[in-house]
């Protein structure tokens, strides 16, 4: 499909790229998960942990696609998923007023987080939101300076876990707007389970690296990938997917959490193919579909771990 053959449709979708959404909700539902098991489920404030998610994911996308087509980062020779301002499927200015609206709506569903989690949710929220417009943004864009990896891993992983179980247990634990983390709102065994979102969830960005590799090194955009090299960005990967594996035995032996916890090794040959293809292909043609796959590896092995979290919690 040319881009005369592309929609008005079409083109915002592009541009939301909902392929990118397990990445948003994948750490969500594991909160949520991980709050069933130890009891402190709250339906509300985990559905509103899940549409900003969504949102500022979403948000962060469109900020991505503007703020590269504005840096010169985004050329011809690029071999990703077509950018609607680079390619001129919609005014740049539609794109920047798309990213305000979505952070918008954003911060009004955070609004209700904040009354329920206090200052720790407002730090957390507005943080999520100057991360992922300086992701590309900004004076000093640091997914231009090999920091995206970092700050993946972070509000995509460990951010988003412990944030959805603690706005859930919070409420069991403290009144409106607490000041302080309230103790046990972020225990120690949540944030072991938020470093099986981290993982696969900065796999899916170094997959988009090395498949950007060459194009970003011609354009000045350092990213981790073009710092490290192939073969070290190779063993990034494996270390991210790797990471998430080793989770749910440290749940078992340290934590006390049922066998169930193991469901996610099911999604291992996924792992194994995808793994497979990164170590040995650097073109689009390869890459583009083991993002996607990155993607539903994410969501396929959260779904796991959290059926293996609410079984154990229900009965």
């Amino acid at each position: 499909m040319t881009t005369a053959d592309v929609s008005r449709t079409q083109a915002w979708l592009m541009a939301a790229r909902p392929q990118t959404l397990p990445a948003g909700a994948a750490p969500v539902i594991l909160g949520a998960a991980v709050a069933v098991y130890a009891g402190v489920f709250a339906p509300l404030p985990a559905l509103a942990a899940l549409v900003g998610a969504l949102l500022i994911q979403v948000g962060t996308n469109f900020a991505n696609d503007y703020y590269d087509a504005v840096n010169g980062a985004d050329t011809d020779e690029r071999e990703g998923f077509t950018r609607v301002t680079a390619g001129g499927l919609i005014e740049p200015r539609k794109v920047k007023y798309a990213m305000a609206a979505t952070y918008g709506l954003a911060v009004v569903v955070g609004l209700y987080l904040v009354y329920i989690g206090g200052v720790p949710i407002l730090v957390v929220g507005l943080t999520s939101i100057v991360a992922g417009l300086l992701y590309t943004g900004g004076p000093y864009p640091y997914g231009y300076y090999g920091l995206g990896d970092f700050f993946v891993f972070l509000y995509f992983g460990v951010v988003a876990v412990t944030g959805t179980y603690y706005v859930q247990a919070v409420t069991q634990a403290a009144g409106a707007f607490p000041t302080t983390i309230p103790a046990g709102t972020v225990p120690l065994d949540v944030v072991v389970v938020s470093l099986a979102a981290a993982g696969p969830s900065t796999a899916i960005l170094v997959v988009n690296n090395i498949r950007d590799m060459e194009t970003d090194r011609k354009s000045g955009k350092q990213t981790l990938a073009v710092k490290l090299g192939y073969r070290w960005s190779r063993v990034e990967f494996v270390a991210m997917v790797a990471l998430a594996y080793v989770v749910p035995p440290v749940l078992i032996a340290v934590f006390g959490y049922p066998i169930t916890v193991l469901l996610p090794l099911l999604s291992l040959p996924l792992a194994a193919g995808l793994t497979r293809t990164v170590l040995t292909r650097t073109d689009g043609e390869a890459l583009n579909p083991a993002l996607e796959r990155t993607g539903q590896l994410l969501a396929v092995y959260s779904l796991l771990l959290a059926v293996g979290l609410v079984v154990s919690g229900v009965t």
